[in-house]
């Protein structure tokens, strides 16, 4: 039987770069034991966070609450109990003036970036067509399919600058704030959205330039919606000094994911409680309800506080050093085999981000490459969309996921600098 999609069911179930990364992920840890695992962006089985989820398992069951939350729904906007103790929790540490009534939960990130993007870009009620506007690209690539209008993003290149002249191996975007504020004067623009830190590059918007961005779209009278996939006050991988800001024009999110838990699908979002009432509708219509799950994992540590300490404590030194390790390996193997390699300062996120200049063929071919060899990676094409004309940088980039143990990290960046080579040599 042929089967007639609608435009909206075919952009949603057609071809896309979170698709392709999922699936090769998915399939590769099912089936292909041999693979490299660099592509994705699961977590690392960090030992005092795997041991501290299953003391929170325990908990659950010596207390009859695995019960409650296998066999009750929770309201759509997510447990209430839990939403409180993370309302006060923000007002407490931060100074946030949040309630309840600024808080929901979703199942997970990509569905709250489904609700935001679509909520506040498209086709509007007086005709308008709303973008989302990407003030540094690259950016996640889970983004780009998730609105549902045609040209629903629009991006803006960074700057590239060299940090340290005597490391001219290591690069680093810069927002460019001019460029951001002529795209919103050409565009009508729904909303702001930054990764922090970014994926895929490991780059950290600063404090600075974080406000300024969040001043630009007030005077623009739009938010700033801000990923903390990564980000603080938790899960808190970040490699340098940060203060988490909000106000009613920034919507946060926050994931459980890189805490340790990619598969309870849990996420919160700090809004104004007009966004916040929305999502709540969203999700009773999509999903009726969350799972309770990963909400119940981490209502003992956000009522004590002590989820803002497992980023500092456990998970900063822990990606931090092997992100050290990464840079220094990958490195290494890129200069004996003589592969002019640069790769993006990491300041965040499990994330390098190698970028070769010289590349003579699509990033999206050698990622084939590496694939048909057991590496798998990200080409770095997907996190390039919305920007109005083509960059060449796009084709000469990709995303290693260096959460691996060192040996694992050791023979994939072998293989990908002998490869890169190999084509350089034939090209």
């Amino acid at each position: 039987m042929d089967f007639e999609f609608s435009l909206v069911g075919g952009k949603i179930s057609g071809p896309s770069g979170i698709l392709t990364l999922m699936d090769d992920l998915g399939r590769a840890l099912a089936s292909d034991p041999d693979m490299l695992m660099l592509g994705g962006g699961n977590p690392a089985l960090v030992p005092e966070m795997v041991s501290l989820w299953r003391e929170r398992i325990d908990v659950l069951l010596a207390t009859g609450t695995m019960d409650k939350l296998l066999g009750q729904y929770d309201p759509p906007q997510g447990n209430l109990q839990v939403l409180a103790s993370l309302a006060k929790l923000l007002k407490s540490r931060f100074g946030w003036n949040v309630r309840i009534e600024n808080i929901a939960a979703t199942s997970g990130g990509q569905t709250a970036f489904f609700y935001l993007f679509n909520l506040l870009a498209g086709k509007m009620k007086n005709g308008q067509h709303r973008k989302i506007l990407l003030p540094l690209t690259p950016e996640y690539i889970g983004y780009a399919p998730l609105g549902l209008s045609e040209e629903h993003f629009v991006g803006c290149r960074p700057l590239i600058s060299t940090p340290d002249p005597t490391q001219p191996h290591i690069f680093k975007y810069h927002l460019d704030l001019p460029a951001v504020e002529q795209t919103m004067q050409r565009h009508a623009i729904g909303a702001l959205a930054i990764s922090r830190p970014t994926n895929p590059s490991g780059n950290f918007l600063s404090d600075e330039e974080t406000q300024q961005l969040v001043e630009l779209a007030a005077a623009h009278h739009v938010p700033v919606i801000i990923d903390n996939a990564y980000g603080a006050p938790f899960p808190g991988v970040v490699f340098r000094d940060t203060v988490p800001v909000w106000n009613e024009s920034i919507i946060t999110t926050f994931s459980l994911s890189k805490l340790g838990l990619p598969g309870t699908r849990t996420a919160f979002v700090v809004a104004a409680p007009e966004i916040i009432r929305a999502i709540t509708a969203m999700s009773a219509v999509t999903g009726l309800s969350h799972g309770t799950l990963g909400q119940q994992m981490v209502a003992g540590l956000i009522e004590s506080g002590e989820i803002l300490d497992l980023g500092p404590q456990i998970l900063r030194p822990f990606y931090e050093k092997r992100s050290q390790f990464a840079v220094e390996s990958l490195t290494a193997k890129l200069r004996q085999h003589g592969v002019n390699g640069k790769i993006h300062m990491s300041e965040g996120a499990f994330f390098l981000w190698l970028w070769l200049p010289d590349l003579p063929i699509p990033a999206s071919e050698l990622y084939e490459r590496l694939k048909r060899r057991k590496v798998l990676v990200v080409p770095g094409e997907p996190f390039f969309f919305g920007l109005e004309e083509p960059w060449d940088h796009a084709r000469q980039c990709l995303r290693l996921n260096f959460a691996q143990p060192a040996n694992v990290l050791e023979r994939a960046f072998e293989i990908i600098a002998s490869e890169v080579a190999a084509i350089m040599k034939g090209a």
